[in-house]
């Protein structure tokens, strides 16, 4: 049992069933169908947008621009939705190559120009948010295209399709992390940059993917918000910046690079939807809602790194 315990994933995991439990005797109707389902459709997006954050911090790195990535999504996509494409999926794969390409630029500014992650992912965002004033003020921006409704919307199957797509980032990220030699790398460059590239590992190629990756997932998050709201608007995205480190701390991936796997960051993200849906049935102010939910998260964090340090 206790090498069960070290073990972050199933930690995390216990976490959850505890909380939703405890929970579901607090307030009646909390353990219903519906409202798991509604907890794993919120949990899908910082699920999505962690799965980026969880191979940049496995890489060594951190990407503090995810929040503004996803505000640029929602706020872009309606623009690059051309009329003459009712399906929408133009917009859509304009709009992730958009932001696969801010990750792509972080990821030059880490590799080839050495500038710290934290510092240049940082700097991007503050740049993307002046740019989001610029192109749409303050003004909430509405989505017409067809194929993001859908994905905010539709239940095949009695499932909702930001479910569904989870589950296949779940698949690929699982798959990438721990069954090809790219995975390998991520963990290889993480742990010891210099020993990676003596041992072959173009490291300045991984960090670019790495980037790319995160860029990507926080833009195929932007497209859910998005379906979600039916809108954007400045600022849409910056909630999901400290969940989606919190999850992947939460879930036993090492802050320091170079251990973990997102099958922790999985229940690390419904943990803290569960948190915040049993703090709103609390009813507190916002501002006591604010610090109740930092001071969980921060024992939490706690707990874990002392189960890690064992």
């Amino acid at each position: 049992m206790r090498n069960l315990l070290r073990n972050g994933p199933f930690l995390t995991l216990l976490l959850v069933a505890i909380v939703w439990i405890g929970a579901s005797f607090f307030s009646r109707g909390f353990g219903t169908y519906g409202h798991l389902r509604y907890i794993l459709e919120l949990a899908s997006i910082i699920g999505i947008v962690a799965a980026g954050q969880t191979l940049v911090v496995i890489g060594g790195g951190i990407d503090l621009s995810v929040g503004a990535v996803i505000t640029v999504t929602a706020i872009t996509l309606p623009m690059l939705s051309p009329a003459w494409d009712p399906t929408g999926i133009f917009g859509i794969v304009a709009v992730l190559a958009l932001a696969s390409l801010i990750g792509l630029i972080n990821g030059i500014g880490a590799a080839f120009l050495k500038v710290p992650p934290i510092i240049m992912t940082l700097a991007m965002a503050t740049l993307l948010q002046g740019f989001l004033v610029i192109v749409a003020g303050g003004s909430a921006v509405s989505v017409e295209n067809a194929a993001v409704i859908w994905l905010g919307s539709a239940r095949p199957g009695g499932i909702p399709a930001d479910i569904l797509l989870w589950v296949a980032v779940m698949v690929g990220v699982l798959l990438l992390l721990h069954r090809t030699a790219t995975g390998a790398r991520f963990f290889a460059i993480g742990a010891n940059s210099i020993a990676a590239r003596l041992s072959g590992v173009n490291v300045e190629r991984t960090t670019l993917l790495l980037f790319t990756l995160s860029g990507f997932f926080a833009g195929l998050a932007g497209l859910l918000v998005l379906g979600m709201n039916r809108q954007g608007y400045v600022g849409i995205g910056d909630p999901y910046l400290l969940t989606s480190i919190a999850a992947v701390v939460l879930g036993g991936t090492s802050i320091l690079g170079g251990a973990g796997t997102y099958a922790g960051t999985i229940p690390g993200s419904v943990l803290l939807v569960t948190i915040t849906a049993l703090i709103t049935v609390v009813n507190a102010s916002p501002g006591w809602r604010n610090i109740m939910f930092g001071g969980l998260i921060l024992i939490l964090l706690l707990l874990s790194g002392r189960e890690k340090q064992r």
